[in-house]
């Protein structure tokens, strides 16, 4: 929200819990070296990191915003479980602010507008009011009784998926406290910020093959960390394509997920852009270079 002096305003529920889930994921990394190390909650934060992390991108962003493919309701149900322990707001929600960013990619209207500076884009709009987070819109999603049912119970949602089943999983060897401090508050941070890179770190470097019709770039190095979500320049170029690494080199864990569901038929329908069209543009954007 912007103030009359043009300055945005800050939002003090969003960024005391950032501030206090980062100070507990000091807590956990210094539980951890103090002795409090355990092998089987160290294992149930990589699981839940790729759960939530799945969640988020072949979820949220790949199957809710974009409708690059569909899914069986089982499918969705477990992304929209796993997507809340993620703590970005619930779909209906994420999915808005993401459909603005492609609309208005680059603008004032765009809600993670890199040209505001890379802490804005990374962090610092999550921080602040939004003047329009209103998705009074996205009829799709809102038609979708799974996703309504998440919008309308995240925060409980959340609470059970983010803390208290790793909490009871946790006891199964002893280590409760543990388990909420590493699953739910260390693995919480980093994959904020594995998220939040895909608005800063590749909208600033790397490569675009694509276009340069916006800052979107493609980067292998943010693809590693992200489940594919790095190459960014593709993915603004053809949000459509449920492929984000449409090269068979490209490390696209999501896309192979997708795929493998597909297999399972769990997935169906999905979109991939003419081969023709994704060479045209490269060599348009090739010519452009090279004028």
């Amino acid at each position: 929200m912007q103030t009359k002096q043009g300055k945005t305003a800050l939002d003090w529920g969003n960024t005391l819990f950032l501030v206090s889930a980062h100070a507990m994921a000091v807590v956990a990394a210094v539980y951890m070296m103090a002795g409090g190390f355990s092998w089987w909650t160290l294992a149930l934060a990589i699981a839940w990191f790729f759960l939530c992390g799945f969640s988020i991108t072949a979820g949220y962003h790949r199957l809710f915003a974009h409708r690059s493919y569909e899914a069986r309701p089982l499918v969705r149900a477990l992304y929209l479980f796993f997507g809340a322990a993620a703590i970005q707001n619930s779909a209906l929600n994420w999915c808005g602010d993401h459909r603005r960013h492609h609309a208005r990619t680059d603008t004032p209207q765009d809600p993670y507008n890199i040209r505001r500076g890379f802490w804005w884009a990374h962090i610092g709009w999550v921080l602040n009011e939004c003047a329009d987070r209103s998705n009074g819109g996205l009829p799709d999603l809102r038609r979708d009784p799974l996703v309504r049912f998440q919008n309308d119970h995240y925060l409980l949602l959340a609470v059970l998926s983010g803390g208290l089943l790793p909490l009871g999983l946790g006891y199964l060897w002893g280590d409760p406290i543990g388990a909420v401090l590493v699953v739910g508050f260390l693995r919480l941070v980093f994959q904020w910020h594995v998220t939040f890179a895909i608005n800063s770190i590749a909208h600033m470097f790397g490569s675009q093959p694509y276009g340069d019709r916006t800052t979107a770039r493609d980067s292998g190095w943010v693809a590693l960390f992200t489940l594919g979500e790095g190459y960014h320049n593709f993915h603004h170029r053809f949000p459509a394509d449920y492929r984000n690494g449409a090269r068979w080199f490209h490390v696209d864990p999501t896309k192979w997920l997708i795929w493998t569901l597909s297999r399972l038929r769990m997935t169906m329908d999905l979109r991939r852009t003419e081969p023709a069209r994704i060479d045209r543009a490269r060599e348009l954007s090739s010519m452009a270079r090279s004028a």
